[in-house]
C-alpha cells in the first residue's frame, strides 16, 4: 500500500505523505496535482461515501481540516481517483461522486445571473461553460441525478435542497425546464419528470 516510508520531507508516504502535499499549497490554493506523475501506485484503504461521509479503514474521518486538505489532492484517471502528492499515487473508492454540492447563492446582473455552489468541501464553483450542471436520471430510482463540474473531471452531486432551489429559479425553454448561469441554459429536465 506505499505506507511504510520516511517520515520527513518530501518523501513521506501514505496519509502522511498526502498531507504533506496538501499543506505546500500556497494559501488556499490547489497543490498542482496535474503536474505530478508519480511512479509508486497502489491503494489506500479510504472511501468516500455516497452522503459525502470520508471513512479511513473503516472509520469516519471527523475533522474538517483534514477532509478539505485531502480533497485538494484529489486527481481523477482513467482508473479511478486517487490522492496525489509528487512521490506517490494512492487510489481510493468512491460510492457516487467526490464532493456534494450543499449551497446555492445567486449572483450577476439581470437576466444574466451567475449560480455559485458551495461543495461540502468548502470549494465555490461558479456554473458556466467550464463548470456545467448535467442533469440525468438515476437507474436505480428513476429521480433526477443533478452533478456539477468542479475541476479536472472531479464533480459534485447537487444535494436534493439544493436542487429544489435550482428548480425554483427554473424557466421553460423549448419544452425543457432551464436554468442560466455564466450565460449558458442548464436543462434541468422536463416539466413532470420529478423536477416540477
Amino acid at each position: 500500500m506505499g505506507e511504510s516510508s520516511s517520515s520527513s520531507g518530501p518523501g513521506k508516504s501514505g496519509l502522511e505523505g498526502v498531507t504533506a502535499a496538501a499543506k505546500q499549497a500556497p494559501g488556499r490554493g490547489l497543490p498542482p496535482v496535474h503536474l505530478w506523475h508519480p511512479d509508486h501506485c497502489g491503494e489506500i484503504d479510504i472511501v468516500i461515501r455516497a452522503d459525502g461521509t470520508w471513512m479511513h479503514e473503516g472509520s469516519p474521518i471527523g475533522r474538517r481540516e483534514l477532509v478539505r486538505l485531502f480533497s485538494t489532492v484529489l486527481r481523477q484517471d482513467p482508473d479511478g481517483l486517487h490522492l496525489v502528492t509528487p512521490v506517490e499515487k494512492l487510489k481510493i473508492r468512491v460510492e457516487d461522486l467526490p464532493f456534494r454540492a450543499v449551497a446555492l447563492s445567486v449572483g450577476g446582473e439581470g437576466d444574466e445571473p451567475v449560480l455559485t455552489f458551495t461543495t461540502d468541501v468548502g470549494d465555490e464553483v461558479a456554473a458556466g461553460a467550464d463548470h456545467p450542471i448535467i442533469v440525468e436520471t438515476s437507474p436505480e430510482t428513476g429521480e433526477p441525478a443533478p452533478r456539477l463540474h468542479v475541476r479536472g473531471g472531479l464533480e459534485a452531486r447537487i444535494a436534493r435542497p439544493v436542487f429544489y432551489e435550482l428548480v425554483e429559479r427554473a424557466r421553460v425553454v423549448d419544452g425543457r425546464l432551464c436554468v442560466r448561469s455564466g450565460g449558458v441554459n442548464f436543462a434541468l429536465g422536463e416539466p413532470g419528470e420529478g423536477v416540477s
